[in-house]
């Protein structure tokens, strides 16, 4: 079947803790399992309320135009599978003023939003492996995994906003918060906050392979693409919620929208979206 699979499942904090168990800490609550897809990896909210995910469909590092754009809908259901196509290895994506951006390898790819007319790709100057998106001081940010950089986009294209083979080896999320940008590493596995100015904050570390990055009560959520979801709480502590590595179910770039979180699971090609409990 294609589409809505199964729901209602529950997930407490399991595997090995950094810290000790805290008095708020959440539980995970799954609402919906979708299937339909091929690896998907990125996320970002369509102007009708409605979701686009991202679909690599082979390598993550293969230019082979094999790549789509899938909608999705808040409930889960897979609406429309191949919105757009032929793109190479799409993974982080971002809506700023009605445009689609697209991360795909060293190229960012544009639509038309709404319409999904194929608006000029933009590239990344030097860029080996695009990964993250998101919008910060009206201001559209990518990251480049294997580059420890990320990009911005200037009135002249996208350029080096920062470059740090030792702070940002394996950079993956983005997020933009206020005055802070939020950062993940797979290397490190660190969650990391800058400001405009560039002064660089770690939050929490050894969450390798870390990826996507969300906000919720108490803290953050940060995946491991690998398989794994850890609740970093705002004093720095982190626990494991969800361990699905021994299953082979990755855990890609999580993303909260409002009280949804939602995860591309790379593997087995499936999407799933959660609540937080308590």
């Amino acid at each position: 079947m294609r589409g809505l699979i199964s729901s209602a499942l529950c997930f407490t904090a399991i595997g090995l803790a950094t810290a000790p168990a805290f008095a708020e800490q959440p539980v995970l609550e799954r609402q919906w399992l979708t299937d339909g897809f091929t690896n998907p990896e990125g996320v970002a909210t369509a102007p009708d309320g409605s979701y686009f995910i991202s679909n690599v469909a082979g390598w993550a590092a293969e230019a082979d135009g094999e790549g789509w754009i899938s909608v999705m809908s808040a409930d889960g259901a897979l609406l429309t599978e191949k919105w757009a196509e032929g793109l190479d290895a799409p993974k982080g994506m971002v809506v700023q003023d009605g445009i689609l951006y697209v991360a795909d390898i060293t190229t960012v790819r544009r639509y038309d939003s709404k319409t999904g007319e194929a608006l000029p790709s933009l590239p990344a100057p030097g860029a080996k492996f695009l990964n993250d998106m998101t919008v910060w001081h009206g201001h559209v940010l990518v990251s480049d995994s294997q580059g420890a950089s990320i990009y911005t986009l200037t009135d002249e294209g996208f350029k080096i906003w920062a470059q740090d083979e030792e702070r940002l080896g394996g950079i993956n999320g983005l997020l933009g918060d206020g005055d802070r940008l939020l950062v993940s590493t797979m290397s490190t596995g660190s969650l990391l906050e800058v400001d405009k100015d560039k002064n660089w904050t770690e939050i929490a570390s050894g969450m390798v392979d870390a990826d996507g990055i969300g906000i919720v009560p108490g803290g953050y959520l940060v995946s491991a693409w690998r398989g794994e979801i850890y609740f970093v709480s705002n004093e720095g502590d982190v626990t494991s919620l969800l361990n699905t590595r021994e299953e082979g179910i990755k855990q890609n770039d999580l993303s909260v929208f409002g009280d949804l979180i939602i995860v591309p699971n790379w593997d087995p090609s499936t999407v799933s979206g959660w609540k937080i409990g308590k």
